[in-house]
């Protein structure tokens, strides 16, 4: 009967779910880090999860004009924008380092 390197088959298969906790792990991490965006001036600030969802929102009063509100609404694009951006470059550098062990 040949052999096809059953102990390496069983080291590598213990490697890959040791992987896969440690992802999983940096994955649960993530989900739980807050990240904070803000607008020019920090005329709004918002905060989010890594699981994308927001949980807090901060609007300087001199932000709110009832004449302008597409100001305001720049301004709340702006902070989500720099949020999300956060959130994509921490995911990436995170995870990223697993797609370079496979």
């Amino acid at each position: 009967m040949p052999n096809f390197g059953g102990g390496n088959m069983q080291n590598m298969m213990r490697q890959v779910q040791q992987m896969q906790k440690e992802m999983t792990a940096a994955q649960d991490q993530l989900d739980k880090t807050e990240f904070t965006g803000k607008a020019p001036e920090d005329m709004v600030t918002v905060t989010f999860t890594g699981k994308h969802e927001m949980t807090d929102i901060q609007i300087k009063p001199k932000a709110i004009d009832a004449d302008d509100p597409d100001m305001l609404q720049d301004l709340i694009i702006a902070a989500v924008n720099d949020a999300e951006k956060q959130i994509k470059q921490t995911t990436d550098s995170t995870m990223g380092r697993f797609a370079k062990g496979m």
